[in-house]
């Protein structure tokens, strides 16, 4: 029987499921590889019954060195082999991936091309599904994009106040967290029936969080913008802040945009 691997590279984490083909997807393994960049970094899994799989200590430099490790782990696994295809979420699509499809070289120079939209998570994710291929040459693999799920959001919703200019360019609201709200809808749609497709608040809670309203199915609003750092205040990330602080902040500590960016998304909202 073969087998499909979902990956979902976090800052510092990688989270890992490995699922059994067929008509009804079954979770076989499910497991992350923690403190990535440290030397004491851990590769843990469960199975399907929640009992231990693996607890490795693995040392891993960053996210390419752990998907290294993790293809090379699962390979040992004979039970769950062949590896078919491998599902990546991928946080920010830019303004011009808006669905999920299988990974090309195209694709690849577009995901590229945005990397400086989300530095805090596409370099790591390109780096992975570079090892993946490396591992595995040929295999199918899939970019499933955050931003998909708010690809319809209305044109009043898309619109920020910002000069008329850099909206034709695409800068505009893009909105994140798709994948789990599609999730929660589906979900809703099970326990709650035909409710699901009224007017609907969704919420996504942990180190990053955000809000959707959705109606019909279709997100019509949200609260992240166009990078996944607006928004509500998170763990760590400043969410929507007066622009005056930021540029009196810039100005009198001389910080450029990088250390802004790092300032706002690693060491503000509840954290600060």
């Amino acid at each position: 029987m073969q087998s499909l691997l979902t990956i979902n590279g976090g800052s510092s984490s990688l989270k890992f499921a490995v699922f059994s083909t067929g008509a009804d997807l079954r979770r076989r393994i499910a497991g992350r590889i923690e403190r990535i960049g440290a030397s004491d970094a851990t590769l843990v899994a469960t199975d399907a019954k929640g009992h231990p799989a693996a607890s490795l200590e693995i040392g891993t430099a960053d996210h390419a060195h752990a998907a290294e490790r993790l293809a090379e782990w699962l390979s040992t696994q004979p039970d769950l082999l062949p590896i078919a295809a491998v599902g990546h979420r991928i946080v920010h699509g830019g303004i011009r991936l808006t669905t999920h499809q299988r990974v090309t070289p195209a694709l690849l120079e577009e995901l590229r091309a945005n990397r400086s939209l989300d530095l805090a998570h596409l370099p790591q994710e390109i780096a992975m599904i570079e090892v993946l291929e490396r591992h595995w040459p040929g295999m199918p693999q899939m970019a499933c994009f955050d931003t998909a799920f708010h690809r319809d959001l209305p044109r009043v919703s898309q619109l920020l106040p910002i000069p008329r200019t850099y909206i034709d360019a695409g800068i505009r609201r893009l909105g994140f967290h798709g994948l789990s709200y599609e999730y929660l809808l589906g979900e809703l749609r099970r326990v709650a029936g035909d409710a699901a497709d009224g007017r609907v608040i969704l919420a996504h809670l942990g180190s990053g969080a955000s809000l959707a309203a959705v109606r019909h199915g279709k997100s019509v609003d949200t609260s992240m913008g166009f990078t996944p750092l607006g928004g509500i205040v998170m763990s760590t990330r400043s969410g929507d802040l007066d622009p005056g602080v930021v540029t009196y902040i810039a100005r009198t500590e001389n910080l450029d945009a990088d250390a802004i960016e790092h300032l706002l998304s690693q060491r503000s909202g509840l954290l600060g």
